[in-house]
């Protein structure tokens, strides 16, 4: 199951608290002081562990507790510090304070960053003594490790978004360009959960592909998957933009991509700004290279693009077109900083 939404309840450990004990031994009636600090309360930690994928640990769990500090003991014993917790999370997740909304912070593959301090310890009555103060007998207890109610929310890191409208043919594409194996079926909606999938053009070049599940009119007012899915986008750094040039449910293909378009600036107009390759789709149902190269001219002319602006053509079911298109995104990700 992907989960890429959660509230989680974080708890440092409170800090032991101080000792406050007399040395009494044999032969020794007027022992002075020796109660021992208290330790350290546990930080709870999160990584950005690239080996996880999903949110889905933290929502069937909501508490996470660091250890407390043992207290401190006599014969100047300090208590042990309580152990650390650590969320090892997927990288791209956004941490909000969810009282507040204050993003806490944005979680990158390797970051390490403490979402709760621990408590300090108590001090014991060993450390009050002096020249003046010979006996003392107060220690003061452990402070509070801090706690909050925190908002997770994961945010895709992919090279490459596949885009358009539902059973556009985005669940097949990414099957033919990766080992991702999506859901695959001839109705809309197939994909309710974005996809990832690797691709690898050679030894040394390699592509990470997210599959976004499909958009409508109104999705960037929630309607449909809506904002469950735009916020994936904000991630990929180039978008693959498919058109099917007869939508199984009659409707206009250049319509559709261009309202797609419109919920892309709504949702968030960076999104609009994004490099994007324009693909036709299931090119396999079309006829032969003549009509591909047919239905590639229709959308360039029906979209007013420049003689320039390259249109693709592939065939997820045969894989024509796969390999132009992998080596054109690579080309535009080669020029592009690693930015979102």
């Amino acid at each position: 199951m992907f989960v890429d939404q959660t509230v989680i309840h974080v708890k440092a450990g409170d800090g032991g608290n101080g000792c406050a004990s007399f040395r009494r031994e044999k032969y020794i009636p007027k022992g002075g002081p020796d109660g021992g600090d208290g330790g350290d309360g546990g930080h709870v930690i999160a990584i950005g562990d690239p080996n996880v994928q999903t949110l889905l640990d933290f929502r069937n769990q909501s508490l996470w507790k660091a250890q407390r500090g043992e207290d401190g003991r006599s014969k100047q014993q300090f208590g042990a510090s309580g152990e650390s917790i650590t969320l090892r999370l997927p990288p791209g997740t956004l941490i909000f304070n969810n009282e507040t909304s204050e993003l806490v912070c944005d979680l990158g593959e390797g970051d390490e960053v403490v979402l709760a301090h621990g408590g300090e310890g108590g001090l014991g009555n060993d450390h009050f003594k002096s020249s003046t103060n010979q006996a003392p007998r107060e220690s003061t207890p452990g402070t509070r490790g801090e706690e909050f109610a925190l908002r997770l929310e994961l945010k895709l890191i992919a090279d490459v978004g596949l885009i358009g409208k539902p059973n556009a043919g985005k669940s097949t594409l990414l099957a033919a360009l990766t080992h991702a194996r999506p859901k695959i079926a001839a109705y809309p909606f197939t994909t309710l959960t974005p996809q990832l999938g690797i691709a690898e053009l050679d030894a040394d070049r390699r592509l990470v592909f997210a599959d976004i599940p499909g958009l409508i009119e109104g999705a960037s007012e929630g309607v449909g998957l809506g904002h469950q899915f735009l916020r994936h986008i904000e991630r990929t750094r180039v978008l693959v933009h498919l058109i099917e040039l007869e939508p199984t449910d009659g409707s206009d293909p250049i319509e559709n991509y261009r309202a797609i378009r419109r919920e892309l600036e709504a949702y968030a107009p960076m999104l609009a700004e994004k490099d994007e390759l324009i693909c036709v789709s299931k090119t396999d149902l079309l006829g032969d290279a003549e009509d591909s190269q047919t239905a590639k001219d229709m959308v360039r002319t029906a979209l007013k693009l420049g003689i320039n602006d390259e249109v693709y053509a592939v065939s997820g079911a045969t894989g024509a077109g796969i390999n132009e298109l992998l080596q054109a995104c690579w080309e535009v990700l080669e020029k592009e900083p690693e930015t979102w």
